[in-house]
């Protein structure tokens, strides 16, 4: 897809990885960009700063959990400013904590913003461009949507829902033209996983990385794209040697350390790595 005089919707554009899609998406020639997020004044600032690159910008102040508010905003925002060639769903949340220490109300938050609101914006977006018989629509997934791992249950399982919903929808709408594309980045350094509690020897990356990645995976058509060495190495791993990677999901999770007694594998493979 060539980005140059497109106009594009971003959602959770106001911080992350989204706001990074959004700036990148303006140097490469985007003509305008529709920018979705909850806090207003955050995303005046990042649209402050794609003006001045010339680029147009409208911003939307929707929570994605509110599908009748939704529906009526994206129906005048598509009616001023169609054709939209591109959607990004990036709106995202993510609670740590063991399963059995979960609590509904967050566990209800990361399956209504991360699964939901992708549902209910790609459900209006995609029935618009079946009708101008174009479009592309990148879901924002994550490794985690390859590789579950322990004290993030719930935020794995809406990201291995994105990349079953992108698989899906992949099939189906392509006889609309309409290209759809999971985007899988690693652990990111955003404002989100700054509270997290991190899993050792994964080094984050920058948003501006992930940014560069899906222009380029754009470019090169690509119908997933996983972003950075240790995604690769993990999806590798995965797939030779499963029960290594275990393994190292159980040494690597920030697990309470007097729960260790109850994984017998975790404490053979941490005296193997001595």
């Amino acid at each position: 897809m060539d980005i140059q005089g497109k106009t594009a919707l971003i959602t959770g554009a106001s911080r992350g990885i989204g706001r990074a899609i959004a700036i990148e998406l303006a140097q490469n020639g985007a003509k305008r960009l529709l920018l979705v997020a909850r806090n207003r004044h955050k995303l005046a600032q990042v649209a402050a700063q794609i003006e001045a690159l010339g680029t147009e910008v409208v911003i939307l102040p929707l929570d994605l959990t509110q599908p009748i508010e939704v529906n009526i905003a994206i129906a005048k925002a598509w009616r001023d400013n169609s054709p939209i060639h591109l959607l990004v769903n990036c709106a995202g949340v993510a609670h740590q904590a063991s399963f059995l220490q979960s609590q509904l109300p967050k566990v209800s938050e990361e399956i209504a913003i991360n699964f939901m609101g992708m549902y209910t914006m790609t459900r209006i977006v995609a029935r618009r461009m079946a009708a101008q018989g174009e479009g592309t629509i990148v879901n924002v997934s994550s490794l985690m949507g390859k590789i579950a791992a322990p004290t993030m249950a719930t935020y794995s399982a809406t990201k291995y829902a994105i990349l079953g919903f992108t698989q899906a929808l992949r099939g189906e709408l392509a006889a609309h033209n309409i290209r759809v594309i999971a985007l899988l980045p690693t652990l990111t350094d955003t404002d989100m996983v700054r509270d997290l509690q991190l899993f050792r020897w994964v080094v984050p990356m920058t948003p501006q990385k992930v940014a560069q990645a899906l222009i380029t995976g754009l470019h090169k058509d690509s119908p997933e794209i996983l972003v950075g060495w240790q995604s690769h190495l993990a999806v590798w791993c995965n797939r030779l040697a499963p029960w290594l990677l275990e393994k190292v999901l159980l040494m690597a999770a920030p697990l309470p350390k007097d729960k260790s007694k109850r994984y017998p594998k975790l404490r053979q493979a941490e005296a193997i790595s001595r």
